[in-house]
């Protein structure tokens, strides 16, 4: 029995960045998944590169090669914690049942992206990739960051919700009273983490939170 899965959560885990706004959520997630020593399996789409060229201050290199050492030396991560894998690299790990990891997580996930993974389509690797942790019956989280929703995005979020996929939108709360933009985007990525079993320590779970404030 893999008791890290269970008391530990995933060792290695996909993490997908396609094109709604929120790359900070995706970028911060990276962050942490390398402070927690998993090993990350890197998609992006083109279209999630020039959002994050336009929300944040990171220019990732069009280059898989390149676009992994940023991300190693931006991240701080070890050498091969972090792998990059380009749209039709039909090759890589995530691409098979035999090799993905246990775990796939697509933040900010673009309404587009939710079509073709609740259709099955299969274009480009993000979307193999999903349609691979679908079928092995393995964690999918998708964050979505879109308003308002049309009632084909909420006929898609059904259909994946109902096939096991966990739909998590990027509506952070307020109860633990954020003072910061920062404050805002770790809520949603606790969230994320906390689905996958993953320590985190930017967020209370409700029933500490309630305590701690009444001490």
């Amino acid at each position: 029995m893999n008791t890290r899965l269970e008391s530990n959560g995933p060792d290695r885990i996909t993490l997908a960045m396609t094109g709604a706004s929120g790359a900070q959520y995706g970028l911060r997630l990276l962050d942490c998944l390398v402070r927690e020593d998993r090993e990350v399996h890197f998609l992006i789409s083109k279209a999630a590169q020039l959002v994050m060229a336009t929300e944040t201050d990171v220019t990732l290199p069009a280059k898989t090669q390149m676009m992994q050492a940023f991300l190693t030396e931006y991240t701080g991560a070890a050498a091969g914690q972090i792998r990059v894998y380009g749209k039709e690299d039909w090759m890589s790990p995530v691409a098979s049942g035999s090799g993905a990891p246990a775990a796939m997580v697509v933040v900010p996930c673009s309404t587009g992206t939710l079509s073709a993974i609740a259709t099955g389509a299969c274009n480009n690797l993000i979307e193999r990739a999903a349609d691979v942790t679908l079928k092995e019956r393995r964690q999918l989280i998708l964050v979505p960051r879109e308003a308002p929703y049309s009632s084909i995005h909420l006929e898609h979020m059904l259909k994946l919700s109902n096939m096991g996929v966990t739909i998590l939108p990027a509506s952070p709360g307020f109860y633990h009273q954020p003072q910061t933009i920062d404050d805002l985007i770790d809520f949603v990525v606790a969230r994320i983490l906390n689905l996958l079993n993953i320590p985190q320590d930017m967020l209370p779970r409700w029933g500490e939170y309630h305590l701690s404030s009444d001490e």
